[in-house]
């Protein structure tokens, strides 16, 4: 694995004190810091970046990748995507004086919000299975995550992007696809990109720039991540046939998909209550939180088997009312009294720890925030001299919209040295702090002087702008490598 992240840093205390938020709520519910992308970088030039590094720091053969899959939700181009990718890489590997990449490269692009980078990798390993003849494949998460400036994502923004190697006898973690439960549902307006909305004369005064700001409800958007990851846990634990106590008390290590601090633990919480109201009852563990709660425990048992459909409770309720119904409200209220219980607390400090603080420098990442949590916990671990040999770990992915898939992963007896090559900490290091105008002139697409010249990473080098009838380039990027 390989980590990419952009130089401009906004600490979270300094935009608490511009925008008057309380920094002791944002630095436990969102986290410390988040990146926003240089003017001259895209999700492409990251991307190239972190997929360039991984080439270079673990000695990898370009000529024996025979698939190259793009996962993100930042895409500038309908048309083409990871061959812009393969493009950049080609060259700087030639002037390098390395093979380029395979030319019988397949180059996908897959989309599905946060969740695309989970499907690159999905389609990575099927070719690794069953096409590669030997050869190995290459995935890229690279995202921009920005929100306007007032809104409730605000401290939830970031950039970066991970590259992850892709090959039959893995160095750092097994993939258990035989075992992955997965889970989908139509979810109408919850966290959406319509082109449609750039054509809306109010919508376009906000901003001054090309921008890419979601149109969400965060409160239903929330309840969708909890329904959608509780079934794709669920069709996991279908297919490897242990119960949900099971799952939670047998995990070496717990990996969510995490857009801020908070949300993955509000969805293991979540997941451990209805553990407990699935395990034999009377169970007096779950009958005194349920006490404590002020809900009915059979009224929680009674919600483990809720199917709701969010969306027609949406339609239902017209545009014009609260359409964020609580689909699970006893297990939901529950579940916040779990998250304070000491043996949630433990279960915490023994299966999430790994990465969790180093993660919250990052900020939210869309489809790179799940890889980049799980690099971490590996440097982390190998820094802090935890043993992971053959640990089973759990990667939840989630994509709204909504979708999410639930992994299991198993860490091989030799994963020090490959860990020993990821760069986590290495990657943030480069980091300059943005004073507030800095960062509201380039939020906003000011011209403004920023002291963050690219270093050993792709750029933009001009943007074209010719649309003549014997040669057109509007509107098309080309890059360079910076040494």
């Amino acid at each position: 694995m390989s980590l990419y992240v952009p130089q401009p840093r906004i600490p979270l205390q300094d935009w608490c004190t511009w925008t008057g938020n309380s920094w002791d709520k944002v630095q436990a519910v969102v986290g410390r810091s988040f990146r926003r992308p240089a003017p001259y970088e895209d999700a492409y030039t990251m991307a190239a970046t972190a997929v360039l590094r991984l080439i270079r720091q673990y000695n990898i053969d370009p000529r024996n990748v025979g698939q190259l899959a793009l996962g993100t939700e930042s895409s500038k181009d309908n048309s083409a995507g990871a061959v812009i990718v393969r493009g950049m890489v080609d060259r700087e590997l030639e002037r390098l004086g390395l093979p380029r990449l395979s030319r019988q490269l397949e180059v996908p692009e897959f989309k599905h919000a946060c969740l695309g980078g989970v499907y690159a990798l999905k389609s990575a390993l099927r070719y690794v299975a069953f096409d590669a003849k030997g050869k190995q494949a290459i995935v890229v998460c690279s995202d921009i995550a920005e929100y306007e400036r007032g809104s409730s994502g605000e401290q939830t923004q970031g950039a970066g992007a991970v590259a992850m190697l892709v090959e039959a006898e893995p160095k750092l973690f097994e993939v258990d696809l035989a075992h992955a439960g997965s889970a989908s549902d139509y979810r109408g307006p919850d966290f959406r990109k319509p082109f449609s909305r750039h054509f809306d004369q109010d919508y376009g005064q906000r901003s001054k720039r090309a921008h890419d700001f979601p149109v969400f409800s965060g409160k239903y958007s929330t309840f969708a991540y909890l329904d959608e990851t509780g079934e794709a846990v669920d069709a996991m634990l279908a297919r490897l046939g242990i119960s949900d106590m099971d799952f939670i008390n047998g995990a070496d290590g717990l990996f969510f998909h995490r857009p801020y601090h908070m949300m993955p633990l509000q969805a293991l919480a979540f997941i451990y209550a209805r553990a407990l109201a699935r395990a034999p009852q009377p169970n007096a563990a779950f009958q005194a939180l349920c006490e404590q709660a002020g809900v009915s425990a059979e009224g929680v048992v009674a919600e483990c088997a809720n199917k709701p459909d969010l969306f027609g409770e949406f339609v239902r309720l017209g545009a014009g009312a609260d359409a964020a119904q609580e689909p699970h409200p006893l297990t939901t209220k529950l579940s916040g009294v779990v998250r304070k219980s000491p043996a949630f607390q433990q279960l915490l400090a023994e299966r999430v720890k790994l990465g969790t603080d180093w993660a919250m420098e990052l900020g939210n990442l869309y489809t790179a925030a799940l890889p980049a949590w799980i690099a971490a916990g590996f440097e982390q671990a190998l820094e802090d001299q935890v043993e992971l040999a053959n640990a089973r770990l759990y990667a939840i992915g989630y994509g709204s919209g909504d979708a999410s898939e639930a992994i299991p992963l198993k860490v091989v007896p030799h994963w020090r040295e490959a860990a020993g090559k990821i760069g986590f900490r290495q990657s943030l290091a480069a980091a300059a702090d943005l004073t507030q105008q800095q960062y509201e002139g380039l939020h906003d697409g000011k011209h403004i002087e920023l002291d963050v010249p690219p270093r050993d990473q792709f750029r933009i080098a001009r943007t074209g702008s010719t649309y003549e009838a014997t040669f057109q380039d509007l509107g098309v990027d080309y890059y360079e490598f910076v040494p």
